[in-house]
């Protein structure tokens, strides 16, 4: 019986843990423990960590200029997708932000013993992947670096911000010149994207390896203490992602659609089955359809536009997600993250909400690469791992949810124009 990539996953992180705290226990300071931890597990978490940072710009640059082109042309499109566009911004901007404040008020990672995080960033500095040596942009020069003057040298230097920027522009540029080469240059733009994808699938059917290792690694070194902050975090997403759901959309379809949320919720039922149980809005999307056009009764023109561009372009649970898991390694490891650089990180993540694969575990990647932009150690990837697919299931469930709000608030607007 072949057994899913979630449950693998999570057998790897449970070995993994249990048997890094037995041998924290047991063994301690034993030179024979050292050795495996320095010659073994540690180079093999490292290898499997490495892979998903490869394939981070390919995949962010693809995807999402695949999701500026896929709406189609701008004048014909004309207030659809000007309305979808400004509420999937305004959407993700409060998802992230709900996330964001709760994570800074309950600091899910703020326990952590000081003798554990010193122990913990001592390692990280000994492998160079802790604090930057120089301080982030703030104020003018954090809005102008934005833009990259070189966006290969972005990319080299791992500066996602700017790397989103250039592929937004160049997603509009290839919108707006509908050429037969440019249709050329974006099936090539296709192909990069479904090549990036195998290999992240290729690097994910390898993740059990690497989270146990990775797992074994921090509880053999520092006990079972760090695994008590993983259920706070859990608890932090799920809250966050709770209030997004039944307060936002809920606000959104009441003020906005004219819809009444318990009809909203009770009619999306099937849609937000099928996304629990996929963890994928793409796989999710036929339901959605059906959902929008035979129990919300959406005009299918609007319902199909907006949707279809939503499963890639309008994923709030995943903008929320990231958020919240970049500031709870940060509260780890006890970086603390200036102001400029939350700001850095919720704009990373608004940009991840419209380029971030509408797959399972589609934001992984994402966060690699942030973390590793603003100077959190990316091995501390593998304390979520574990409880990810958990979380993936719940936050999909509020992208597709999303979707449908939106779907609900467009159609209104193109109802009143009509009228």
């Amino acid at each position: 019986m072949r057994i899913p990539s979630h449950a693998r996953i999570l057998i790897g992180a449970v070995v993994g843990a249990t048997a890094g705290v037995s041998a924290h226990y047991l063994f301690r300071d034993a030179p024979a423990l050292v050795a495996a931890v320095k010659y073994v597990a540690d180079p093999i978490g490292r290898i499997f960590l490495r892979s998903l940072l490869m394939l981070v710009v390919p995949l962010v640059f693809s995807a999402l200029t695949l999701g500026v082109t896929g709406l189609g042309d701008l004048k014909s499109l004309g207030r659809v997708g000007l309305r979808t566009l400004g509420y999937t911004i305004v959407v993700s901007v409060l998802a992230t932000m709900i996330g964001v404040t709760l994570v800074n008020t309950l600091q899910p990672g703020g326990s952590v013993s000081p003798e554990t995080r010193s122990a913990m960033l001592l390692a990280a500095q000994e492998r160079g992947t802790a604090l930057p040596t120089t301080a982030p942009p703030t104020g003018a020069d954090f809005v102008v670096n934005i833009v990259p003057d070189n966006p290969l040298k972005a990319a080299a230097e791992g500066d996602m911000l700017a790397v989103m920027f250039f592929a937004l522009v160049f997603g509009i540029g290839m919108l707006l010149t509908r050429s037969e080469a440019s249709r050329r240059l974006e099936d090539v733009i296709q192909g990069l994207y479904d090549v990036a994808m195998r290999l992240i699938h290729l690097v994910i059917w390898f993740a059990p390896l690497g989270v146990a290792a990775l797992l074994f690694k921090n509880t053999a070194l520092f006990g079972y203490e760090i695994l008590v902050q993983l259920a706070a975090y859990a608890g932090v997403v799920v809250l966050g992602l709770a209030i997004q759901q039944f307060v936002v959309y809920s606000l959104s379809v009441k003020l906005l659609g004219g819809m009444s949320p318990r009809a909203f919720f009770r009619d999306i039922q099937e849609a937000m089955v099928t996304a629990f149980s996929t963890s994928s809005s793409s796989a999710t999307l036929p339901t959605a359809l059906k959902v929008a056009e035979e129990n919300l009764r959406l005009p299918s023109k609007v319902s199909r536009f907006v949707l279809t561009i939503g499963s890639t372009a309008n994923q709030n649970g995943t903008a929320l997600f990231e958020g919240v898991t970049v500031l709870f390694l940060a509260q780890v490891y006890g970086i603390d993250l200036s102001f400029g650089q939350q700001l850095q990180v919720i704009a990373i993540c608004i940009l991840g909400g419209i380029g971030t694969a509408g797959v399972p575990s589609g934001s992984i990647p994402v966060i690699a690469l942030i973390l590793k932009m603003v100077g959190i150690p990316v091995e501390g990837l593998a304390l979520i791992l574990g409880v990810d697919r958990f979380l993936d299931m719940c936050r999909t469930v509020i992208n597709v949810s999303g979707d449908l709000a939106a779907a609900v608030v467009v159609s209104k607007g193109e109802t009143r124009e009509a009228g």
